[in-house]
């Protein structure tokens, strides 16, 4: 099992969604202890440790550390603004 630790933001961006929607964002954030890289995952091209997963028009944004056994997700943003400044 991997340790998932959420940024102060990440809650932060959920308290905007709809509720439907945080729901489904925190089942796939607590999933990522079981298993940080599902076949929903892609890695960021443009950022040499981040990983993403698409919940509908959203992205988890979150890195790996597999030595320390720990996810960090670090954004949890609208497919549009996601992006930007990563």
């Amino acid at each position: 099992m991997y340790r998932v630790e959420v940024k102060p933001s990440v809650w932060k961006d959920l308290r905007r969604l709809p509720a439907g929607m945080v729901a489904r964002i925190r089942r796939w954030i607590d999933s990522l202890a079981s298993n940080p890289f599902p076949n929903q995952c892609v890695k960021l091209s443009n950022a040499e440790r981040l990983w993403r997963i698409r919940v509908g028009d959203y992205r988890i944004v979150y890195e790996v550390d597999t030595a320390a056994r720990l996810v960090i997700v670090y954004y949890v943003r609208h497919r549009r603004e996601v992006y930007r400044g990563i």
